[in-house]
């Protein structure tokens, strides 16, 4: 984990080329697409109820909460596929034909493969939400003018989590019979932060195809088919016996 500690230095950039400078592959065919996947769900109501912010609460407050179980969520989530996410299998931080990349502060390149991409995001969002100046647990105390800034780098970055677990990894966890858990965590996610304009469209647009079909409300399941009527049997029925 020593590579962390100056992960401060770093910020996000990302690349549509390889790090040998050669254009990606085509896109292969998207698995999680599949109507057999996206059916699968936790729940099956509008998630829209569950992030609309409650009149009495306010608004820091609420995307402080949200962000720190999205945070947790969605680092439990990768921790059931990371033995498979490694610098072999991962060789850089790809979702979609997107590959992202880390400069330093001076602009300089530095070769990251996906573990190491994710154990940057989840030790720097661990530094912000624990620590008390910018996410405040005590009562009375304020939240920094900075605040809503880093709300949307942690909530940027758990996005590139969550992209690379759908490209990368989904295979996997169907093995698991997790998908029905990332589909709700991740549209549950996306609801969240296009209701409060944190993500930038232009960086979610690489999913937008599964985040439409995931973030429309399901339709109520048609009713069953009422039985047809039997015919009355023939020895139910009066008959005329003539004299």
């Amino acid at each position: 984990m020593g590579v962390l500690v100056c992960c401060d230095c770093f910020f996000y950039r990302k690349s549509k080329t390889k790090p040998n400078g050669k254009k990606p592959p085509a896109e292969e065919k998207k698995q999680y697409l599949e109507p057999e996947f996206t059916k699968i769900r936790v729940v099956d109501f509008d998630l829209k109820e569950l992030v609309v912010l409650p009149r009495e609460i306010d608004l820091n407050e609420w995307l402080a909460s949200n962000t720190t179980t999205f945070f947790n969520l969605i680092n439990l989530q990768y921790s059931t596929i990371s033995e498979f996410c490694t610098g072999d299998t991962c060789q850089a931080m790809t979702a979609c034909n997107t590959i992202y990349y880390w400069y330093d502060e001076r602009g300089k390149k530095t070769k990251c493969t996906a573990p190491q991409y994710v154990d940057f995001v989840m030790s720097l969002c661990q530094k912000l939400v624990t620590d008390e100046e910018i996410f405040p647990t005590k009562y009375g105390k304020e939240f920094p003018n900075s605040f809503e800034s880093l709300v949307k780098k942690i909530c940027r970055y758990l996005f590139h989590v969550l992209a690379h677990l759908y490209w990368a990894h989904f295979k996997e966890t169907v093995a698991l019979d997790l998908q029905g858990h990332l589909n709700t965590l991740y549209a549950h996610f996306i609801v969240f932060v296009r209701e409060f304009n944190l993500v930038d469209p232009k960086e979610t647009c690489i999913m937008d195809d599964l985040s439409e079909i995931l973030c429309t409300p399901a339709p109520p399941p048609a009713p069953a088919p009422s039985a047809p009527a039997s015919a009355p049997s023939p020895s139910s029925q009066n008959h005329v016996t003539e004299r």
